[in-house]
């Protein structure tokens, strides 16, 4: 006898098993409780007091059931999202500033925001805004601001954001501006040469592709400082790319420029130049006296230890209480806060 395939039992075994979405309502009677208290307790609602006890029987429900809230639900209940949206930077960021951006999404998820980054990369202005619009969110923290202009934060606002923030040496129009005055890092690196009696600075002006935001401002700053002095102190440009082979270059021909004191951008620049400057036999600090900044711990591995600009930022705390502030009140004027400070640690390598 020929047997005919059961297809419907072919289909079950191919096809992955069918999973009721748990509701709040299923939550409210596992854990004995209204829908409201449900509601209440997984949206951390303050207004309501609720039993620790009944917390507990909640959360053990949703998490039995396999429930997590509608974001979108809820927005749609509360008029606005509880998204902050940070764009991921344009520019490369090093450690120092991912672990400042790490810490303000941490402070910002304790006020019960849901922080989204977005990939925008490419995107700039207004078409950036627009996309950044679609989700909706509460508040955007734009780390460049470079291109996002009055139009895109006017995009943004009528969208339903009520927080705008720009976080970084530029701000735009209508926007509350976290400033971080790059210049005040040359300047704190060229008054600590100066001091330990370098007389011709060399900068690193680093050729990647996007570091020109912080690049350009820490030279601009050393430049400021330098002429202060008069003509008895000279300050000359150094191209450097990331790479063995262009700090080679620039070590092999650093005796022609008579340079007594370099800037080197930050750390990771430092350990390049320094390598390549020991590669040639020229001694550092004797020679050339040398400071980074960002004050990362390769810098104290290196020999000499290195000299280093600390950048000092806000917490992520205070500034994620800035935006829930902002958020409740968004008719409020733009503000403008200088978050960044300088201080020269002085080590072996100047």
């Amino acid at each position: 006898m020929v047997q005919i395939p059961n297809k419907t039992a072919q289909k079950s075994a191919r096809e992955p098993a069918q999973y009721s979405v748990p509701t709040s309502a299923d939550v409210a009677r596992l854990a004995g409780v209204s829908r409201a208290t449900v509601s209440y307790v997984l949206n951390n609602t303050s207004a309501v007091r609720i039993s620790e006890p009944t917390r507990r029987r909640v959360h053990e429900a949703a998490k039995e059931l396999g429930y997590v809230p509608h974001a979108a639900a809820r927005s749609l209940r509360a008029g606005h999202s509880r998204v902050v949206l940070m764009p991921t930077p344009q520019i490369p960021v090093g450690p120092l500033f991912s672990e400042f951006f790490n810490e303000l999404q941490w402070a910002l998820s304790r006020f019960d925001y849901t922080v989204v980054q977005y990939g925008s990369l490419g995107l700039t202005g207004e078409e950036a805004a627009r996309a950044w619009a679609e989700l909706r969110p509460v508040a955007v923290l734009a780390p460049d601001a470079s291109g996002l202009g009055a139009r895109g934060v006017n995009v943004l606002k009528r969208s339903g954001a009520k927080a705008v923030f720009t976080i970084g040496p530029q701000r735009a129009e209508g926007a509350h501006a976290l400033l971080m005055d790059q210049r005040l890092v040359g300047e704190c690196a060229a008054t600590h040469l100066l001091e330990r009696g370098s007389r011709h600075i060399g900068v690193v002006i680093p050729e990647e592709r996007g570091l020109e935001a912080f690049a350009r401002p820490r030279s601009d700053g050393i430049r400021r400082t330098v002429a202060q002095h008069g003509t008895e102190v000279t300050m000359t440009e150094l191209p450097l790319a990331y790479d063995e082979e262009s700090a080679a270059r620039l070590a092999a021909g650093w005796r022609t420029l008579g340079v007594d004191g370099v800037f080197t951008y930050n750390d990771e620049f430092a350990m390049l130049l320094m390598r390549a400057l020991q590669d040639e036999g020229i001694a550092v600090p004797e020679e050339t006296a040398m400071i980074g900044a960002d004050d990362l711990m390769l810098g104290r591995l290196l020999r000499p230890r290195l000299s280093t600009v600390r950048i000092e930022l806000p917490s992520g705390q205070k500034l994620a209480e800035l935006v829930d502030r902002v958020v409740r009140d968004p008719g409020m004027e733009p503000e403008v806060h200088d978050v960044l400070g300088a201080t020269a640690v002085h080590r072996e390598s100047s």
